[in-house]
């Protein structure tokens, strides 16, 4: 794909400005509890980098594509660290979408044989399953919560995709209800004023803390019950179970756990919220909607397995591209400095902490015409040249890059046409939906009228 380039600027004449709204003590906190999305997408204009400040420290915020890039290009200089992944630690420990630098080179090789563009050609079929299983439980005329169904659905695959074995319906559910629980949480520590706050007795501390023992729990019982079965099930977890370096060296029990805390988490949430956001988005356009069931129709009458999504349903995959583009999963991404340097022509101390957001960076007007507005034709071959290189980074960049995009991909394009081909969904409420920014953009309840299509 080719791209058109971004005009960079000429040596020092990058701009740096400090971001409006600053108040005495608290700093840029209200804005970003309040309305973060719509603050952090307003910076967008105020320079290639602005400096803000929260809990007294400043920070800074990469709104250029080539800071940005500069960023995920130099993973030694610009590390993982920040208040989001300090907070996402508590789920995910020191698993590769957390470690750092020093650690990440050696996970990636041993996880990496698992999410093989190979392998995950395999499962497809699984998605497919699973999402027509629950759409068997739909019936004509009757409204459903979008948003709860496809989570549900998608911790199903998750689960089966995991394992070669039923994990149970239960512990299903136990994912399904504690990780929304968790992931409220974590975003509430990234944002309070004072950390204390979450330290104190009250309801919702006790609601986090449980959740998070019960999913704890929960994947430790797992991994004990398939390692002393010591079959391998050519499944996700005996992938990990099992990977090996030529010395001999392989993930501890530990580290396993926090990969498939990371994994569950993310084949959970990403790939619900995706497609939540494109039947919300589809139900309101027509024309859009008639050109994904067409595709959906030839591919779910076509003979032998349905491959991976990308190569199969090209509208598919461009529908699932601009809702990415639109609500990108991670809307909040902080490095943290671990040398002296400078970014934007701005002196960077050891220790600073440097951000991105792709939500923002997504609704650039300067790089993308009319954003706010769903445009799949955005990413047909003969435009998506016009899109900057580093504009669209909906699973970030370099060789941090989300190891599970190629994954979230082919599950979302999967699972959005076995929908269309049976089911159009009308969104029943006459309001707009707004995200509502936690670890990913999602939203609240989606109800929705599921007519059958004939």
């Amino acid at each position: 794909m080719s791209h058109t380039e971004t005009k960079p600027a000429p040596a020092g004449r990058w701009s740096v400005a400090s971001a409006p709204g600053r108040l005495p003590l608290l700093g840029h906190l209200v804005p970003m509890r309040r309305r973060p999305l719509e603050f952090l997408t307003s910076l967008q204009y105020e320079a290639d980098l602005v400096r803000l400040e929260m809990k007294g420290q400043p920070l800074y915020m990469a709104c250029h594509p080539e800071l940005i890039d500069q960023m995920l290009k130099e993973p030694r200089t610009f590390d993982r660290g920040g208040p989001f992944y300090e907070k996402t630690q508590l789920l995910m420990g020191n698993s590769l979408g957390n470690c750092p630098y020093s650690d990440h080179r050696r996970q990636r090789r041993l996880v990496q044989p698992s999410f093989r563009r190979e392998r995950i050609a395999s499962y497809p079929e699984v998605m497919r399953e699973e999402v027509e299983a629950e759409t068997a439980r739909w019936r004509p005329g009757g409204t459903i919560d979008a948003n709860a169904r496809l989570h549900a659905v998608t911790a199903r695959i998750g689960a089966r995709v995991l394992l070669s074995t039923d994990i149970g319906t239960d512990h299903v559910e136990q994912i399904v209800r504690c990780l929304p629980v968790v992931l409220k949480g974590i975003y509430r520590r990234m944002v309070a004023p004072i950390d204390l706050l979450h330290k104190l007795p009250g309801p919702e501390r006790r609601a986090f803390e449980s959740a998070l023992e019960e999913l704890r729990a929960l994947i430790d019982t797992v991994i004990r019950d398939y390692r002393a079965a010591g079959v391998d099930h050519g499944d996700l977890l005996s992938g990990l179970l099992t990977a090996r370096y030529d010395d001999g060296d392989r993930l501890s029990d530990q580290e396993i756990h926090d990969q498939v805390m990371n994994f569950l988490t993310a084949a959970t949430e990403t790939t619900a919220t995706a497609l939540a956001w494109a039947l919300q988005l589809l139900g309101r356009e027509p024309e859009h909607e008639r050109r994904l069931q067409e595709e959906a129709d030839a591919w779910a009458a076509r003979e032998g397995p349905k491959g991976h999504g990308r190569d199969d349903l090209p509208y598919t995959g461009r529908v699932i591209t601009e809702v990415l583009r639109m609500y990108p999963p991670g809307w909040f991404v902080t490095r943290v400095v671990s040398r002296d340097t400078e970014l934007g022509g701005q002196p960077l101390a050891a220790g600073t902490v440097v951000f991105y957001s792709s939500y923002a960076l997504h609704r650039n007007r300067s790089l993308f015409p009319d954003p706010e507005r769903f445009d799949p034709d955005r990413w047909a071959p003969e435009r998506s040249g016009e899109v900057p290189r580093g504009a669209m980074i909906p699973f970030g960049s370099g060789s941090r890059k989300c190891i599970g995009d190629d994954y979230a991909m082919a599950e979302t394009s999967v699972a959005l046409a076995t929908i269309a081909s049976r089911w159009r969904l009308r969104p029943i409420s006459t309001t707009d939906v707004h995200p509502t920014p936690r670890a990913l953009v999602g939203m609240g309840p989606l109800p929705m009228l599921t007519e059958p299509r004939t």
